[in-house]
């Protein structure tokens, strides 16, 4: 295969495939042996096997391929230039009309600092693990300004730890000020932002401390907490509104077909055993688990190659109510878009995993919506033995503590649920957290008087879970934070 075929193969070209390529040693045939990052028909990351040995493949196609080649390469080159920790460059070429390649030195073994981070995200904020994580990285960020460079797109899965040594790929987002001279305190201060806006907001009080391990390698500025907390909020706003124009379109992260008789949007990473049964979702909901039928909506909890999950199906009622949903967008899709953004937020919810709607010439008909299952108890299950009058006890701190957190995020984000009975507030043992379902009437609110007005709503109503005259009722209304002017103090 020659690399202008390349561009012509899709996302999910044939393995393997063998390309034929040459270097200055003479012609040699490529063969890619997996993918690990698709572009289709500009860019296809893979290993492969290259004169006996494996490397790691980036092969850029399309009518971008030369733009695209030349950045790779100038970053490339620049971070062995400076003496930073990559992976060696081993061949690369470009071919007029086609497209060009870099292969690269395959780290055997390496993991990401992102794969390490998800291992510890749900400790104990600032955990030992967790600091380790992220100074290792703060210590590399710091490096690369040293040098006088950046990488534009950053974050922890482009750094990668080998053998106790730490690398940074991706010359593609690298650039340069000043090489081999300090980065000025403005450059680093929008970089630093960018990294700093992936972590959890709750990690937001502890950037300062986290600083030290950057300042420890790159003392060549002062950098003022004020102007760097500015330029998080900065970058994590702008990643919202981005991943949420993701979620309708196809990219990387999502298969979307949207046009007049359905819209179909999958999550890539369960596209693969989701595909085959989308279409008897009915019958599967049938031979399910009911929690819910008929109505507005069926809830079933179905099982999927031994892996439970949850399919929503809201339903058309008789003709009066499809003349009100048909010119809308289904709650289905609400629910999605609400889902992906919690998940964006890093707001516990079981993560969306597709939505379908049925439409005939865009008139809308029966929509579905597929999450993962969170199967603990909900919060009135798990609060019912501290109900007891004769000797009433508080719940696990823990619990109402990850209460404490959910709420104030509720708050940061002017979101309101809509319907907060605690039989939509599940606790999620993995995460330590509690985890919302049915966000069909979820909205983030633009201004404060409107939410204040919601979140009073959803406050008296998740406390109406329990007796007014408990205990229990009592502790949780002291604990919820109040906004100002709607709750009695």
């Amino acid at each position: 295969m020659r690399l202008a075929e390349l561009a012509r193969s899709g996302r999910a070209p044939e393995l393997p495939l063998h390309i034929e390529l040459a270097d200055a040693a003479g012609p040699a045939t490529l063969t890619l042996l997996r993918l690990l990052r698709v572009l289709p028909g500009q860019r296809y990351v893979g290993v492969a096997q290259w004169r006996g040995r494996r490397v790691l493949a980036k092969l850029l196609v399309g009518g971008k391929s030369a733009r695209h080649f030349a950045r790779e390469l100038s970053g490339a080159r620049l971070l062995a230039e400076q003496g930073l920790s990559t992976p060696a460059l081993l061949a690369d070429g470009l071919r007029e009309g086609e497209g060009g390649w870099l292969l690269f030195e395959f780290l055997e073994e390496a993991q990401s600092l992102g794969d390490l981070w998800r291992r510890v995200a749900h400790q104990p904020l600032l955990s030992g693990a967790q600091q380790a994580v992220l100074g290792e990285a703060l210590g590399a960020i710091a490096r690369l300004h040293a040098q006088g460079l950046w990488q534009e797109d950053l974050h922890l899965d482009n750094l990668l730890r080998c053998e106790d040594q730490l690398f940074v790929i991706d010359g593609g987002g690298v650039r340069a000020q000043r090489p081999g001279q300090a980065l000025a305190r403005e450059q680093a201060l929008e970089n630093l932002g960018v990294f700093f806006a992936q972590l959890p907001i709750e990690l937001e009080p502890y950037i300062e401390e986290l600083l030290v391990h950057y300042l420890l390698v790159n003392g060549e500025h002062a950098l003022p907490l004020e102007a760097l907390l500015e330029q998080v909020g900065k970058v994590r706003r702008w990643r919202v509104r981005d991943y949420l124009k993701k979620v309708a379109r196809d990219c990387s992260l999502f298969s979307a077909r949207i046009g007049a008789f359905g819209l179909r949007v999958i999550r890539r990473e369960a596209m693969a055993p989701l595909q085959p049964w989308l279409d008897e979702l009915d019958g599967r909901i049938e031979a399910g688990h009911l929690y819910k039928t008929g109505g507005a909506a069926t809830v079933a909890r179905v099982e999927l190659d031994g892996r439970p999950l949850v399919v929503k199906r809201y339903n058309i009622k008789n003709v009066a109510h499809w003349l009100k949903r048909f010119w809308r967008p289904s709650r289905a899709w609400h629910s999605w878009v609400e889902g992906n953004r919690l998940d964006i937020l890093g707001i516990a919810t079981p993560r969306p995993l597709a939505v379908l709607e049925r439409r005939w010439c865009w008139l809308r008909g029966r929509a579905y919506l597929i999450t993962e299952y969170c199967g603990g108890q909900d919060i009135i299950a798990r609060f019912q033995p501290y109900l007891a009058e004769e000797r009433p006890q508080s719940p696990p701190e823990a619990d109402l503590l990850a209460l404490d957190r959910l709420f104030a995020a509720l708050l940061r984000e002017r979101i309101s649920h809509g319907d907060f009975k605690g039989h939509n507030l599940f606790w999620d043992e993995q995460r330590q957290s509690w985890s919302l379902i049915d966000l069909d009437a979820m909205q983030q609110h633009h201004s404060m008087r409107s939410f204040a007005r919601a979140y009073a709503r959803d406050r008296a109503r998740f406390l109406r879970n329990w007796p007014a005259d408990s205990a229990l009722y009592r502790l949780l209304d002291e604990r919820l934070p109040q906004v100002p002017g709607t709750c009695p103090e």
